[in-house]
């Protein structure tokens, strides 16, 4: 597929077409959705072909982090760059907001860095098989898998932990310390990502347990940032003044969310428990220490990398790794009599 046979397809000219993959603003919203429908559709890369992606032209990894500041990525990115390091590879690092599109920003790299393959560090968990194909590379998923979407298990690799079956643990954990009216702070509860799988475990451990979930306890913040964190838990403990803990489902929201319930007279952990999923170094500074699961952040780069060049390689095909988290136990969480 070349710009011009876009621009046939469209009924436009090659300069319309040029204009709307350089994001001009001289173009209508009509023709613009018309050109990228098509771009989509024929899965068009600018300025190359399909064969000449195919073919490695460096020793290049590509890492794509989707999600601009989350400090959980920080350990996981220096154990992808020491893995890629020692095993004699180049690494190509390229950071997006978690708002933008992971496939599109990995196909670019690929055609701008001739990669053998990428990990995309942070994603969508609903691709389907017309989106992957743009990258014509080996990938990764590494910390999501395609839990929401329609590929196979042969179409990609991913690393992960099971974010369902490690929240059901951090509510299981708040259950046995005697807690039953317990709240919950997330971004989202139907996001197709990380969220509404770590809120499917937080009602499905209530359940097992016999209480069934509250959902006025349950607090979106709408944003995966701290700010966001502190005026959701702002607001629920100010609605309500009877829940005695909280799953939080990171580590930098939950840091937070214990320093809104401290702004609103609550104890940490006399009135309110806290757990999290993470393991982030901040979290083992808070007063109290922040009682969390910790994700093997190492594990997540390094067999990431193993993965991505055993294919890179041809020595072995896709594979799925599911990893799990390990509990510290902080000063957050309290026993209840």
């Amino acid at each position: 597929m070349t710009i011009k046979d876009i621009a046939e397809r469209c009924g436009v000219s090659v300069s319309t077409v040029s204009r709307v993959l350089n994001h001009h603003p001289d173009v209508s919203d009509a023709v613009r959705e018309k050109v990228m429908q098509v771009v989509q559709e024929v899965h068009y890369v600018p300025n190359n072909s399909a064969r000449d992606l195919v073919k490695p032209q460096s020793n290049t990894i590509g890492l794509v982090v989707r999600g601009v500041g989350n400090p959980f990525f920080t350990d996981v990115i220096r154990s992808i760059e020491n893995a890629v390091e020692r095993a004699g590879y180049t690494l190509v690092f390229h950071q997006i907001a978690s708002g933008e599109d992971e496939l599109s920003a990995g196909a670019s790299l690929v055609q701008s860095k001739k990669l053998r393959g990428l990990i995309l560090l942070g994603g969508c968990f609903d691709y389907s098989e017309e989106q992957i194909a743009v990258l014509q590379v080996p990938f990764v998923c590494c910390s999501y898998t395609n839990s929401f979407g329609g590929l196979q298990e042969n179409d990609y690799s991913s690393v992960t932990i099971n974010d369902q079956k490690e929240a059901y643990k951090a509510v299981e954990y708040l259950i046995q310390q005697g807690h039953k009216k317990i709240a919950l702070l997330l971004d989202s509860k139907h996001d197709h990502s990380i969220a509404e799988l770590r809120y499917r475990g937080y009602c499905q451990a209530l359940r097992d347990y016999g209480i069934e979930p509250d959902e006025d306890l349950v607090e979106e913040t709408e944003r995966f940032d701290m700010e966001s964190a502190y005026e959701a838990m702002g607001r629920l403990a100010k609605r309500r003044k009877d829940f005695t803990a909280a799953f939080v489902i990171a580590d930098s929201m939950a840091v937070a969310a214990m320093k809104a319930l401290s702004d609103e007279g609550w104890r940490v952990p006399e009135d309110c428990s806290v757990i999290a999923i993470d393991g982030i170094t901040m979290s083992a500074y808070t007063v109290p220490t922040l009682t969390t699961l910790v994700q093997p952040a190492e594990e997540l780069g390094e067999y990431s990398v193993q993965i991505l060049l055993d294919m890179a390689e041809k020595k072995a095909g896709h594979r799925h790794l599911e990893l799990e988290t390990s509990l510290r136990e902080g000063g957050s969480v309290c026993k209840l009599n």
